[in-house]
């Protein structure tokens, strides 16, 4: 991308812009719809206003299986259309954001008394690879007993018939919502700001107007424009209830968890697809960790206080002893485990699990609403969403606004063929720096691409890989506190041992650098309710110890 910052400074000038500019388009909502619908105004030349409550993939856009796949469980419940067009989305996105989206081996174990049964599952792989166009890494193949046995060590062996390898992907989501965000700040036509909240919605012969609070600060801003889109994922409900006082209920929210092991104690070559009754549990390699997840169940609390329980501890290792029972896995190993609700439409279905992740997008109250969908097919609900948008526009302004241009690079510095030349980019990084090992370049390109090159001369060639971190999350991602960093922009809550609280003395010293806002006692407040945080989302250990 340009050299063109998204800090803390965008976010106060977007502040000034809420009240001085007509906006065609105002976004509630800082996910991963959300973002795709500001990135896609934003490509056909629209202004573009977008407020988040919380921090920017604060709900389920962090707190996801990090994949980006058709769904093939979807197949049993011939979903044929929705899983078509998320693998079309997948080979988009891994053309369009290939340092985001990656490619993914997963191994699918199948056993005498498996729910599904061999030949069933090498018939709905083959639809899979079909539905995909075949435009996937490799076709699926399978793999004898013996083959498994040799390859997965620690995998139950007992009644194993043998297993399929197929190919999906995975990626962060918490970066590419921020970096979905950054790509329409790029068009000047953005002006977008998290830690704000929606409060008040009415309409006039002006537009339509929102009223919204500064959460950082307490002052009330009125936003004015053509037409408004809510994407709040799980709190759809809520914020209907707030700005619309209706009490008719959209949605049947999930629960979902997900636990976390470092690769050192549980290496994983694939992916697994472990299936139990109606649901299926991943254990993902990522990083310097594996994640397994998730749990399926009703949620009907408010989606800010979703909490990890110990029963769901529980089930998720049940799972992974029975396929993984030589890697003699304890709750002890877990590093840490996180919540999230989905934003499933409510149907007819008679479990949560038969419930459809088709999207859904209404109007109602002279707002649009955007929910359900999966994370795999944003960009497609984005341009449907701003599409029936502007069915209410002026038809002057249809014609104007016709055309969707998301296809493109998310990252112009990142071409579709980067991959092909990753290597070359760890050599250069390497002689740009005097502290990082191969392994750390290895990781920076991974996350960042290209962009990566640019770190030594921006933050200054002596850093370490942590500061490189913190300097460009605090630069390019309007990341304002140590725990929109630790849990939306690093995987170090979930995947160090310590969850990263032994960096502080690292961040101590780079933080007064990081803004005039930062100095040594804004990080030991920051550091505090960083503590209490970590302390809150881990509050399961204690119950299984009793």
């Amino acid at each position: 991308m340009s050299g063109q910052k998204f800090s803390f400074e965008e976010r106060q000038k977007a502040w000034r812009d809420f009240d001085q500019t007509y906006f065609d388009i105002i976004v509630v909502g800082g996910g991963i719809n959300g973002a795709g619908i500001a990135r896609d105004a934003c490509s056909r030349g629209m202004k573009v206003a977008l407020v988040e409550a919380n921090d920017f993939a604060f709900g389920t856009s962090s707190r996801s299986s990090k994949l980006i796949h058709g769904g093939i469980r979807y197949l049993e419940n011939l979903e044929f259309p929705l899983v078509f067009e998320a693998l079309s989305e997948r080979a988009l996105l891994f053309k369009i954001a290939p340092h985001l989206v990656h490619p993914l081996k997963f191994l699918l174990p199948v056993y005498k008394k498996s729910r599904v049964p061999l030949w069933k599952l090498r018939v709905g792989l083959w639809l899979y690879d079909g539905l995909a166009l075949f435009r996937t890494p490799k076709i699926h193949e399978f793999l004898s007993a013996e083959t498994l046995k040799s390859e997965y060590p620690q995998l139950q062996t007992q009644d194993l018939l043998g297993g399929f390898i197929y190919f999906d992907g995975y990626m962060d989501d918490d970066r590419l919502v921020v970096e979905t965000l950054r790509s329409a700040y790029q068009t000047q036509l953005l002006s977008a700001a998290n830690y704000v909240k929606a409060c008040e919605f009415w309409e006039s012969e002006q537009g339509c107007h929102l009223r919204v609070q500064n959460q950082l600060t307490g002052e009330f801003k009125t936003i004015i424009g053509r037409q408004v889109v809510a994407c709040v994922g799980p709190w759809t409900d809520i914020l209907r209830r707030n700005i619309l006082k209706s009490n008719m209920n959209k949605l049947r929210p999930s629960k979902g968890i997900h636990i976390t092991f470092h690769r050192e104690r549980w290496s994983l070559p694939t992916a697994v697809v472990m299936g139990v009754e109606e649901r299926i549990v991943f254990a993902i390699p990522r990083h310097d960790m594996v994640i397994v997840g998730t749990t399926d169940t009703d949620f009907s609390e408010d989606p800010g206080k979703v909490r990890v329980e110990a029963e769901d501890i529980n089930y998720l290792m049940q799972v992974v002893r029975s396929y993984f029972s030589g890697a003699q896995l304890s709750e002890c190993d877990i590093i840490a485990a996180y919540a999230g609700v989905r934003p499933l439409v409510k149907d007819h279905a008679q479990s949560v699990g038969k419930t459809s992740r088709e999207h859904v997008i209404w109007y109602e109250g002279g707002v649009w609403w955007v929910a359900g969908g999966k994370y795999t097919t944003y960009r497609k609900i984005a341009e449907e969403a701003v599409t029936e948008c502007l069915s209410r526009f002026p038809l002057e302004l249809q014609i104007a606004f016709a055309e969707s241009d998301t296809k493109r690079p998310l990252n112009d510095l990142v071409p579709s063929d980067y991959l092909a030349f990753k290597d070359d980019l760890v050599t250069e990084l390497l002689a740009k720096t005097q502290s990082l090992s191969t392994m750390e370049a290895e990781k920076l390109v991974d996350r960042f691409g290209p962009e990566s090159l640019r770190f030594p001369e921006r933050y200054g060639s002596k850093r370490g890989y942590w500061e490189y971190e913190i300097f460009y999350a605090w630069e390019n991602t309007m990341c304002l506190s140590l725990r929109d960093f630790y849990f939306r922009r690093t995987p170090l809550f979930l995947g160090e041992r310590d969850h990263g609280l032994g960096y502080r003395d690292r961040f101590l010293k780079v933080f007064p650098e990081l803004g005039q806002h930062y100095d040594q006692s804004h990080f030991e407040e920051q550091w505090f309710q960083l503590n209490r945080e970590i302390e809150n989302g881990s509050d399961w250990r204690s119950v299984l110890k009793r």
